[in-house]
């Protein structure tokens, strides 16, 4: 059986108006990568963890900031080709957010204390190893702009928000 990671999409607006909150991944190999280098704030389900408890945490571990309260939306289970499977809750926040002093976006996460890092092996086949933020920027995107930036097991997402809020 796969793991199973959650995920936690911020939106503002409904169906094709919305935006949605995308994090860019970190370290050398994606710094200077955009397209389908994005990402949904996401991580394991620990086991005895619910899906929306696990996707409120990893929000918070790889942003570095608690996700706005509010009711999510199911928008499902996502099965990425290499057999990854992520579990994604929506949560609809008001536009005043973006810009605000709550807005979880920001366009340097190393700045924040306590964001998550992995350990990677840099340069590749070095041995050495470095350890370097899971996701190193979040930004608002229309839906159209962000479906090019998102890693491609991810972009079907978007077309399930899309059904769940129209």
């Amino acid at each position: 059986m796969p793991l199973v990671s959650a995920a936690l999409l911020l939106h503002h607006g409904r169906g094709t108006d919305a935006h949605v909150l995308v994090a860019h991944m970190g370290g050398p190999f994606w710094a200077r990568k955009d397209e389908r280098a994005w990402s949904l704030p996401k991580g394991l389900v620990e086991p005895g963890e619910d899906v929306g408890t696990a996707a409120r945490r990893e929000f918070a571990e790889e942003l570095g900031v608690p996700p706005p309260d509010g009711p999510a939306v199911d928008l499902g289970t996502f099965r990425y080709t290499s057999g990854k499977v992520v579990h994604v809750l929506a949560v609809e926040v008001p536009a005043t957010l973006v810009g605000s002093p709550d807005d979880p976006a920001c366009p340097d996460l190393t700045t924040r204390p306590g964001i998550s890092t992995a350990q990677v092996e840099w340069p590749p086949r070095s041995g050495r190893r470095v350890a370097v933020p899971e996701v190193d920027r979040a930004a608002w995107f229309p839906l159209e702009q962000a479906r090019p930036l998102l890693v491609v097991g991810q972009q079907p997402v978007l077309d399930a928000l899309v059904a769940a809020t129209t």
